[in-house]
């Protein structure tokens, strides 16, 4: 979660550390009543109405940017009427209440079969899940577990020994996060030329046997990419013929996760590959669930030490949980097996087709702008990069971005990093309501940008570390 400061402000008086309240709003309060504006950064001494304090938080919230016009963003922006119901029931359930609310914990159960069986486990009574916040808790949890299997495995050889964790340069800054706070090595592939993703021969030959496991990225965050998985599982197969290390795969399918198995049958990423010990993937992305949920599945209990699993009874019962946190709600679990149970396999393959074929269609029309070249063209993750051409001189990705921003589009314009920092680009993410009518309004302003861009004498983005607008 991002970090906030305290109030920076003056003490609250009569100027801005305080509210604006219109007179409209001034219903009676039926206890003393709000006779003043509340203050921003404390507690008001008073309640106020319930219909005014909503309407000055809703419009506030006004100044938001548009979600469905965020292209920058993986989450899910929209479901169905029928969904937001059922997450409005079930808002109130605490899901680490398994004996209380034991229907809630049956549907989570399914999932995890379900999730179990798309992506192939060689027996699916045997995988082991778990839902989670969202896929940056999944790897955590997945990290925790490589980390505890390389601890029982070399902690008699190897007393004192730092594991590491093999990864692209490219991958999800929680892979970061998980190295910082469980004091694991990174060894990172770096990206070469055209390359922006991992190298499975690179990825081996950083190995050794302090090598917790390597991650591969279904899906990368940079340009929408598949990392070659089958490949990774080859090279550390001719690793493990060498010198006997058995290093095993976590596969962070985050966005891919819940695409691949729809439009990519054929490719061999998930559990098919021995090699590949755990999955994590987003609900709340290709899921098609709003935020916050997340999967992470094991190849069978094995990859997941007894010792990781916690056993709780002051609830009620005795129930397994493997998590970071506690309590949350059960609402995003009950939403992703309502768009498991409502789309099925054909439902999501249509829906994630529909989202390649706009992102296909959407590239198409930028390259043919003339002033963009292509880094990807979506027909994976329905993603793609673009960077300006070699011959524009007179703008940069970053004017791009702040000229989108003022029609109402929020398009991300990021460097690269090492050894690409060279590179800046824009990445546009379809998702599921981003519909080919808006897609051609996209296209269509940012088509009407192009002229005025052109006319300026170089560039407005002078530090471009500062103009970054990159998310996940």
């Amino acid at each position: 979660m991002p970090l906030h400061r305290g109030n920076t402000e003056a003490p609250d008086g009569d100027g801005p550390g305080r509210l604006s309240v219109n007179p409209f709003f001034g219903e009676a309060n039926p206890v003393g009543g709000m006779t003043e504006a509340p203050p921003r950064h404390r507690l008001p001494d008073a309640p106020m109405a319930p219909s005014s304090a909503y309407q000055v938080v809703h419009d506030e919230l006004m100044l938001d940017g548009n979600s469905r016009l965020n292209l920058a963003t993986f989450v899910t922006t929209w479901m169905e009427p029928q969904a937001n119901a059922l997450m409005a029931e079930c808002r109130d359930k605490n899901m680490i209440d398994k004996d209380e609310y034991p229907r809630t914990a049956e549907l989570e159960r399914r999932c995890v079969a379900m999730l179990a069986d798309l992506w192939n486990a060689p027996d699916p009574s045997s995988a082991v899940g778990c839902s989670t916040t969202g896929s940056s808790e999944a790897c955590m949890l997945a990290g925790m577990a490589l980390k505890r299997r390389w601890m029982r495995r070399n902690a008699d050889r190897y007393p004192g020994a730092r594991p590491n964790l093999v990864m692209g340069i490219n991958v999800q800054v929680c892979w970061d996060k998980f190295c910082n706070f469980w004091e694991v090595e990174p060894r990172l592939v770096p990206m070469e030329g055209e390359r922006f993703h991992l190298d499975p021969q690179a990825a081996a030959e950083l190995c050794d046997e302090n090598t917790i496991g390597v991650v591969g990225i279904l899906g990368s965050t940079f340009d929408g990419s598949y990392e070659p998985i089958a490949d990774l599982c080859a090279a550390l197969d001719t690793v493990q013929e060498r010198t006997g290390l058995d290093v095993p795969v976590h596969v962070d399918g985050a966005s891919g996760g819940m695409v691949a198995p729809f439009l990519d049958e054929d490719l061999e990423w998930d559990f098919r590959l021995p090699r590949v010990a755990s999955i994590n993937s987003s609900g709340h992305k290709y899921g098609l669930v709003y935020p916050g949920v997340g999967w992470a599945l094991w190849r069978d209990k094995e990859a997941l030490p007894e010792e990781l699993v916690f056993r709780v009874n002051y609830l009620g019962g005795d129930m397994p949980t493997f998590a970071l946190n506690f309590s949350r709600p059960g609402a995003q679990v009950v939403a992703q097996y309502y768009s498991f149970l409502r789309l099925g396999r054909e439902g999501y393959r249509a829906v994630q087709q529909a989202a390649r074929d706009v992102a296909g269609q959407v590239a198409e029309a930028v390259e043919k702008l003339g002033d963009f070249r292509l880094l990807t063209r979506g027909d994976q993750l329905p993603v793609f990069a673009f960077t300006t051409a070699p011959d524009v001189t007179a703008y940069d990705v970053f004017d791009v971005s702040r000229r989108m921003r003022e029609a109402g589009w929020l398009v991300p314009a990021y460097t690269f990093p090492p050894h690409r920092e060279d590179l800046s680009v824009l990445r546009v993410v379809c998702r599921n309501g981003f519909s080919t009518d808006l897609a051609e309004l996209f296209v269509e302003d940012l088509s009407r940008s192009l002229p005025e861009l052109r006319r300026q004498p170089r560039p407005a983005t002078h530090d471009k570390g500062a103009a970054t607008g990159f998310h996940h």
